[in-house]
Formats: C-alpha cells, structure tokens, sequence
C-alpha cells in the first residue's frame, strides 16, 4: 500500500501538559483562601479590639482608676505617687527616731489625701493650679528626705545592720535559755535535798536500820544467784531510783526473783540504804552499794578519772573557759565524766558473780513485767537494746565526729544507733570480748574530744560497734523528756524513758507525762510530806 503525502495527512492535536492543569487548580485554590481570610480578618481584629478594651475596663474598676489618672499630664497619679513614696519615708523617719520630720510627712500626706478625696465627690478631675501647691510642698519634702539619706540604698544598709543585731540578739537569748534550761535540769529540787538530809539523820540515829540490814542473810544469798532477775541502777537521786525500783516490782510477776543492784557516791549513800530499809517493795531485794568501795576504780586504770586530773579538762567542764566558746553548753556538762555515769562500762567488774543483768537509767517507769528479757538470746551479743534510728533519732553520723579518720576507717555511718537505759548485757560474752578494753582504746583516743563531744552514748556506740542485738522497740519508748510521744507507744511500752532535760520530778517537765511517774510515789509517806515532795 502506498503511504499518503505528508499534504493528505491528518493534522495532529496538540495536548495541554498536566503540570499546566495542577499548577491552575493551586493558584485557583489559593486565591479562594485569601478571599476568605480577608473576609475573617476585620470581625477578628474587632472582637480582639472589643475584648481588650473589656478587659482594660475591668483593670482600671479593680484599681479603682480613671482616665484622667491614665494621661501622661495627670495630677492626680502624681500626687498618688508622692503619698506613697511619702509613706515609706513616713517609717523610715519613725524608725530614725526623727519625729518632727515624720510628723510633717503625715500632715502632708493628709494634706494630699483630702485634695484627692474632693475631687473624687465632686466628680471633677484636679487641675494644675488647684493642686500646685500640694504637689510643691510634698515634692519639697521628698527632696528633704533624700537629703536625710533615707533613699533605698541607704534604707537597705540600714535594715541588714538591724537584722544582723536582732540576730546576735537571739543568739544570745538562745544561748542565755539554753544555759538556764540546763541549770534548771541539774539542780537538785529543795524537796529532794532535805530527803536526803533527812534519810541520812535517820540513818545514823536509828541504829535498828543498819541492824536490820547487815542481819538480812537472804539478800548476801540473793545478790549472787543466777537463776534471779538481776537488774543495776546506778544514781544519786533517792526518790528516782525508788520509782524504779518500785514500778519494776509493782509490774513484776515473780517480785521475790527480782534483785535490785544499787550504786550511789559517798554523799547519798546513808540516805539510800535508809530508804530502801524503811520501805518494802513486794519482796524485792534492794542491795546497796558505793561507788568509793570500789578501789579498783582508780586513775591507773579508768581514762576518765585520767583525763579529769588533766587541766585542759579540768577547764573544759569546770570552768567554761577552755577550748572552743562556741560550743554548747550541754557538751561542757561535769556529770559526763561522772563515774555514776560512766560506771556503765565496768558492770562484770562490778558484779563479779553475775552472768546477765538488765542496766535501767534513773529516769525511767516500768510498766510491764520485763522478766522475758532474760530469757532472750541475744545471738551471741553483748549488749540488747532498742535501735533509735527510726523517726527523729540519729545514726552513727550524728553522734561522732566522721571528719576524723580513726571514725572514718571503723564505723559505717548510716549504722543504726541505740539507746542506752534500758539495756541487756550478757556479761559472761562481755568478758570473753574484754569489751571493757574496748571502751579504754576509744576513751582514751578522745582525750582531746575530737571523736565525739558528749556523754556516755558515743563512746558507748564505738564500744559495742557489731556487738549490740536489737531489741522490739515496744521493751524501750524513749522522748517523754524532752519530746511529744505517741500515746499508743506509750501504752504498748514495757520501759518509758525520761530521757531528756524535763524528767518527771523538775518544774519543767511536761506535765502530761508526770501521772505516769507519779503513780510509784507514795506522796502520803511523813518524810515526802515533811520534805513538801509533790
């Protein structure tokens, strides 16, 4: 077949590329959403328009303001502004003592006031020429106090200086308190005093007391007998040591197993065994004894007794003078290196014969029998007692001084501390340990007490350090000194402890506290009457 000319053949059509048709639709679409953003805009910028000028409406009710107080010439605002500033210079120049130029303040300002106050009844805005010589005036003085100094800068240097004054001025009635709330703790009570003097005129002038106790074979038998209740209070303070002894038996099961062992000094001794020989206490056995017959107790052997003939230790705790002044008084306290107090570390050598004894502080109630205590096995332990960390007690870290590379090296510091007061030592593993030698390595590394400040419980916490079984913590509830104490503690507590500056027999205690000591004094007795003990 033969192919057409190119003149016969038919034309081709041409086609529209589809990019052409996509970009058509987007400008068609684009040009409808401008259309209608146009159409939106001005009803937009109205209703914003709208609601800012609400909203500036209800600025200006809430400040209780007006337009003309809005204007860039406004009387009014200015003379608001000067009563202010007026005002702050009004206490300051109270506080400089300078009456007559804060007198003349204040009238100005009511002055001012009352200009305000009319134009406001009027309903007429303050002009210049009404208000120029109020405005002159108030401008005259404001000028007069920056003369004074009374400006910001020199305001604020002036209040750090009285804040820095009413500090030391606290610090001093701190410490001033602090000082008194001690004294008051260690003073011996009139009434507890003339017991004592009177226990030992009875002493020695009732010849049938000392008969009667040197006669009493069955406390010689008692004091050594281990298959008994074996408790030791060591204390000066008669009436205390009666309460717990007293608390102990009226709570006890078997009272004829329980043995009392009792050290006191020289001082109180007599009136001691007169007490205990006068009164009963449902068949316990109450043997008494002093500290001074112990000649074993000498410089030689106890640190203590060491460090006391020492004059820097001497100054420390007698005079007040020595070492740093800034430490408080509470760590510069004799009674911490009273051999009462620290006879705790030597209780195999004071007992000889006993294998297991519980140790009870002078300030505590018991109020349940605690004769399970000595069947408890303290795995292996020395020493059984309530841990303290819990609540508002401390650990390890608050008692010793872990800057100090000895501390740092031996004991871990979040360790769990406990209490001393209500403890139970099984003396037959505390001689095997020779824990008493424990106690003589770290007391005689803190002669310069730089392990620890304070009283028996440090030395206490490095002595038995891996050596101490806890205890359920409803055998000891400690605070009632010092502290506000759950009442349900309270009621589950076998050994309620005083520990604190308030205990039961002092003016400070606390008063909610004192029924529960108060219950094991015989107040109808003639020597408590006599000696006005209430």
């Amino acid at each position: 077949m033969r192919r057409r000319g190119s003149d016969f053949r038919r034309p081709v059509r041409r086609r529209i590329p589809n990019v052409f048709w996509l970009t058509l639709c987007g400008l068609v679409i684009l040009l409808f959403i401008v259309l209608l953003s146009r159409e939106s805009r001005q009803p937009t910028s109205r209703s914003v328009y709208t609601k800012r000028n609400l909203r500036h409406e209800k600025v200006m009710e809430g400040l209780n303001i007006t337009d003309e107080m809005l204007r860039p010439d406004s009387v009014t605002r200015q003379l608001n502004d000067q009563i202010s500033l007026a005002k702050a210079y009004l206490v300051i120049a109270k506080e400089s003592n300078n009456l007559q130029f804060a007198w003349e303040l204040s009238a100005q300002i009511r002055n001012s006031q009352i200009l305000l106050s009319n134009a406001a009844l009027s309903r007429t805005p303050l002009t210049i020429t009404a208000s120029e010589t109020a405005v002159r005036d108030m401008a005259l003085l404001l000028f007069q106090a920056q003369q004074l100094h009374y400006d910001s800068a020199t305001m604020i240097m002036r209040l750090k200086a009285k804040i820095q004054t009413l500090e030391e001025e606290k610090n001093t009635i701190k410490e001033e308190s602090s000082k008194l709330g001690q004294v008051a703790a260690e003073e011996v009570p009139k009434s507890l005093y003339c017991l004592g003097v009177r226990l030992t005129s009875e002493w020695f002038k009732n010849a049938n007391l000392a008969t009667k106790v040197k006669e009493n074979r069955h406390t010689a038998l008692k004091v050594k007998d281990n298959s008994l209740y074996h408790f030791c209070v060591f204390s000066d303070n008669i009436l205390a040591t009666s309460v717990v002894v007293n608390s102990t038996a009226s709570n006890s099961k078997n009272p004829d197993k329980v043995v009392f062992h009792l050290v006191t000094d020289e001082v109180n001794y007599a009136a001691m065994r007169a007490w205990f020989a006068l009164n009963s206490f449902g068949g316990v056995t109450v043997d008494v004894q002093k500290i001074e017959d112990f000649t074993w107790l000498n410089s030689s052997y106890v640190p203590v007794l060491k460090q006391l003939q020492d004059s820097d230790t001497q100054s420390y705790y007698f005079s007040g003078s020595g070492g740093d002044n800034r430490t408080p008084i509470k760590f510069r306290n004799p009674k911490y290196l009273s051999m009462l107090n620290h006879l705790r570390f030597y209780i195999p050598e004071v007992f000889p014969a006993l294998k297991k004894v519980v140790f009870l502080d002078d300030d505590v109630v018991v109020q349940k029998d605690i004769s399970p205590l000595f069947s408890l096995d303290l795995n292996g332990n020395v020493n059984g007692a309530v841990e303290t960390c819990m609540e508002t007690f401390h650990r390890y870290h608050k008692y010793l001084n872990y800057s100090h590379p000895l501390i740092r090296e031996h004991f871990d510091p979040d360790a769990c501390g406990w209490a001393f007061g209500m403890n139970v030592f099984d003396l037959v593993e505390w001689r095997r340990r020779n824990v008493t030698g424990i106690y003589h390595y770290w007391q005689e590394k803190n002669v310069d007490r730089t392990l620890w400040k304070l009283g028996t419980l440090p030395p206490g916490l490095l002595t038995f350090y891996g050596l101490t079984e806890p205890l359920n913590p409803s055998w000891h509830v400690l605070g009632l000194g010092y502290a506000s104490v759950d009442q349900g503690l309270i009621d589950k507590g076998a050994v309620l402890h005083f520990n604190g500056n308030s205990k039961p027999w002092l003016k400070i205690r606390i008063e909610k506290y004192k029924s529960l000591w108060d219950k094991y004094v015989d107040y109808g007795l003639p020597l408590l009457q006599q000696c006005n003990v209430h």
